[in-house]
């Protein structure tokens, strides 16, 4: 299927036109119909020679009714800009036009209608003149009489050329249906339609409906008023939703595939037209079906920051329209350029700010975001629009850009240096304080720094980041201490020294952390130091005791006091060694 707008000033002969190709009413209402005016979005299909099938979105020409038009033609590909042969080019064939520019649309006919009235000649040629100079460029045009039906067979011969000539839709995309339409069925609940540009919609799929982020169920699934169990793009689509009430889904509301778009309030974009010099501190964003009132706030001299008054799902290459409602004009056209951009909070932020948005062309681009934010989600490069780098390094849910992660294992390095330098007795940084010290959002990061090649004299170890040679050498003084102390236990292994012995001994807390790290000692409980291989020495000797032993029998067996036995059955117990009874007795595993 296909998807093309019908626009242009002329209401009637617009409508009258889709009728003759489709024999459908496009007018939904009764005051359309009665008036000669699309009020609002109209919708009729058909199929052509050749087999290929056509829908229409009919949209108002009307200017009290351009944000009606907005919605229909933001999604489509295509367009078929109706000109009257007895009324020529009108001022607001001039801001549809100025619209379909600032989307990007590249692809259409021109055709000009109600030709049995007036030599259209004419017509035809004054609207070429104004559609030279837009992204439509020379449009090949076909003059047509609805009411007659001259002309309606070359129309549709270049209705089939015109379909060649489109992209190929993504149909493996991901889903975003900007609805235009929410309504209720009498025994199916609420009913929602919009233009599906990429990816498919199944019954049974679930979809995040935005801004709300609530989860829905497709109970059904319509293209041109059948029932089918897929869906691929292009196409126009009615689901039927299970379980939304209709009062919380509207025009301009979204359905996306779950945890493939960013809600996003804030975006950085590239202004297209003469007049986005003169944009007002406020304006209306128009995206998809989608209008939203957003505040400006100029970075360089065709770039912008707007912050949206309600979030939308977008991604970077997103077109949309800039429009004044006051001014009652199309102000400028926009390319998103960042979904994510950074806060501007310090003084010449905003200038830095527009000399990087200089360098981007709105293309998503994983590698290049990656360098730009230096770490980042993948879920969140995909959710931007841009692949995920293969090769890029990464744990712990994060992707860190190479040439950062290089950076700051240079960094890691030299902070590392200079910590053993200035306290011998604690080498190394813990994994937290490095972590803070390079800006990383996961401490499990670390790994990656310490496989470059600035860091290959770097080791983790016990939570620290320590040189390679940490832990092998105690300082003399410090040596010699430990040394007295395992002399000590050597002939009392479960003796621990109080704590006054040990700092007379000059091994206050600070020193005796060393030595654990080291392996020199091992700290059984608070105050409570014994020599390495304690805990195996503990077990060998908690064997020959009954099956179910008291800490009393424990500490006999030991030799040692109910300080230094509580604590060493507590960190058996928590190594698996031994387990406690219910009766408070203690037994080996």
């Amino acid at each position: 299927m296909h998807v093309i707008a019908t626009a242009g000033h002329v209401d009637h002969g617009k409508s009258t036109l889709v009728r003759a190709l489709t024999g459908m009413e496009p007018d939904r209402w009764a005051e359309e119909r009665q008036r000669g005016m699309t009020i609002d979005l109209g919708f009729a299909w058909t199929t052509l020679d050749g087999g290929e099938q056509v829908a229409f979105v009919d949209v108002p020409g009307h200017e009290r009714f351009v944000t009606n038009m907005l919605a229909g033609v933001g999604p489509v590909p295509a367009v078929l800009l109706v000109v009257a042969a007895d009324e020529g080019w009108m001022p607001q064939s001039t801001e549809h036009l100025d619209a379909l520019h600032a989307l990007g649309v590249r692809h259409g006919l021109l055709v000009v209608t109600r030709s049995d009235l007036m030599d259209p000649e004419l017509a035809r040629d004054e609207a070429l003149e104004h559609l030279g100079g837009s992204s439509l460029g020379r449009l090949p045009a076909v003059c047509v009489s609805g009411a007659t039906g001259a002309g309606l067979d070359d129309l549709r011969t270049e209705l089939a050329a015109l379909l060649t000539r489109l992209p190929p839709p993504d149909v493996a995309g991901d889903v975003r249906l900007w609805v235009d339409r929410a309504f209720t069925v009498r025994g199916a609940g609420t009913v929602v339609t919009g233009t599906l540009p990429t990816g498919t919609v199944a019954v049974g799929d679930e979809l995040t409906l935005a801004p709300s982020g609530r989860s829905v169920t497709v109970r059904s699934v319509q293209a041109l008023g059948a029932p089918a169990d897929a869906v691929s793009a292009v196409a126009r689509v009615a689901l039927n939703l299970r379980g939304l009430p209709l009062e919380a889904v509207h025009r301009g509301h979204a359905l996306t595939t779950p945890g493939r778009w960013l809600s996003v309030r804030s975006v950085d974009a590239r202004l297209h037209g003469d007049a986005a010099a003169e944009l007002p501190e406020q304006i209306t964003l128009h995206v998809g079906a989608a209008a939203v009132t957003a505040l400006v706030r100029p970075l360089g001299t065709d770039t912008v920051r707007l912050t949206l008054r309600s979030p939308l799902p977008l991604r970077i290459g997103d077109r949309g329209v800039l429009r004044d409602p006051g001014a009652r004009r199309v102000a400028a056209g926009l390319t998103v350029l960042d979904v994510r951009p950074p806060a501007l909070r310090r003084r010449g932020a905003a200038h830095a700010r527009a000399a990087e948005l200089s360098t981007m062309d709105g293309v998503p681009d994983g590698r290049a975001e990656l360098c730009r934010r230096r770490t980042v989600r993948p879920e969140e490069l995909r959710a931007m629009g841009a692949a995920v780098p293969f090769d890029a390094p990464g744990a712990a849910g994060w992707l860190i850009d190479p040439d950062h992660a290089a950076a700051l294992a240079a960094r890691l390095s030299a902070a590392v240096v200079e910590q053993a330098r200035t306290s011998p007795l604690e080498p190394g940084l813990p994994t937290e304080a490095a972590r803070r010290l390079l800006g990383l959002p996961d401490a499990r990061l670390l790994d990656v720094l310490l496989a470059a090649p600035a860091t290959a004299a770097l080791r983790l170890r016990n939570g620290r980041v320590v040189p390679a040679t940490a832990g092998t050498e105690l300082p003399g003084e410090l040596r010699a201490a430990v040394d007295t102390v395992l002399a000590e236990l050597r002939d009392a292994p479960f003796e621990a020294p109080e704590m006054a012995h040990l700092a007379e001994l000059g091994l206050g807390p600070r020193q005796l952390a060393t030595a654990v790290r080291a392996g020199e000692l091992v700290k059984v409980g608070d105050g409570v130091y014994l020599a390495p291989g304690a805990e195996d020495a503990a077990v060998a000797v908690l064997r020959g005791l009954p099956a179910g032993f008291t800490p009393s029998q424990a500490r006999q067996a030991l030799g040692t006091s109910r300080r230094v036995a509580v604590p060493l059955l507590e960190l058996l117990a928590r190594r698996g060694r031994t387990r406690r009874l219910e009766d408070g007795r203690h037994q080996l595993r």
